[in-house]
């Protein structure tokens, strides 16, 4: 545990040692302000409107400002997040510490989790700051609804999904750039599955519709809590933790 620790904290302090953590937070919070602020504005107005005539308007907090923000922040995780991974391994290979990292006394999966659970800590940030929103949302005098609360959780859920697919590209190159567009590219294809099962067949479909990245976010954005889609997010992220690791062991045996 002490030696999962160290690879921890070393790697979330070199997050905001360097410009990347603030870069892409900075992008990250500036375009979900913005959603957040036009999905604010827009209820206010129809607010009014319903005041003035509410047999006409039907104001629902949720689908009018927080589902659209929850879908469009899940856009903004895909182009972003592969920045906080692609460094995570490419970077020692790049700098030749990489081979200097696993002389030390550590087994790979502590090297492994460390550097996950750093990334991790850097999304949590994120979106722990988006947590003004819900100040704003009291100020209104509304209480929080669950299905803020469970769209909450499944951005968590996905952000970590992303990330457990960007450590293994980031393990498998040693160009950050490469490892960035691939994750990009992996997340994006598996976030597109659910769009195309209508063109094949039925029982190929789905499978397209289950592997979806987005069908499973869906439900907790509209506050739907099914085991079946936190299990989905849960063995997505163990499975590429578990090849990540194989990458990992097979670097050590080729020495």
């Amino acid at each position: 545990m002490s030696n999962f620790w160290a690879v921890f904290k070393r790697e979330f302090k070199v997050y905001f040692t360097s410009p990347i953590a603030y870069a892409v937070m900075i992008i990250f919070l500036v375009t979900a302000g913005y959603f957040f602020f036009t999905g604010i504005s827009y209820y206010s107005m129809l607010s009014f409107q319903a005041s003035q005539n509410p047999q006409i308007y039907k104001v629902n907090l949720s689908d009018i400002v927080m589902n659209p923000l929850f879908g469009n922040i899940s856009v903004v995780m895909l182009l972003m997040l592969p920045a906080l991974t692609m460094r995570l391994f490419a970077e020692e290979k790049k700098t030749g510490t990489y081979e200097l990292l696993f002389t030390y006394p550590l087994r790979d999966v502590e090297v492994l989790l460390g550097k996950y659970f750093a990334a991790l800590g850097v999304f949590a940030v994120m979106v722990g700051l988006t947590g003004v929103y819900l100040i704003i949302l009291l100020f209104f005098g509304k209480s929080i609804p669950d299905v803020v609360l469970a769209g909450y959780l499944g951005l968590f859920l996905m952000g970590a999904a992303f990330l457990a697919l960007g450590i293994l590209v980031s393990a498998m190159t040693e160009n950050q750039i490469v490892a960035s567009v691939v994750s990009f590219g992996l997340l994006l294809i598996l976030w597109l599955l659910s769009w195309t099962s209508s063109m094949v067949g039925p029982q190929l479909g789905k499978v397209f519709e289950y592997l979806s990245l987005i069908k499973h976010f869906n439900n907790f954005s509209r506050g739907l809590l099914d085991t079946a889609d936190l299990a989905y997010y849960l063995c997505f992220i163990f499975f590429f933790l578990f090849l990540t690791l194989r990458v990992l062991e097979s670097k050590r045996w080729r020495g």
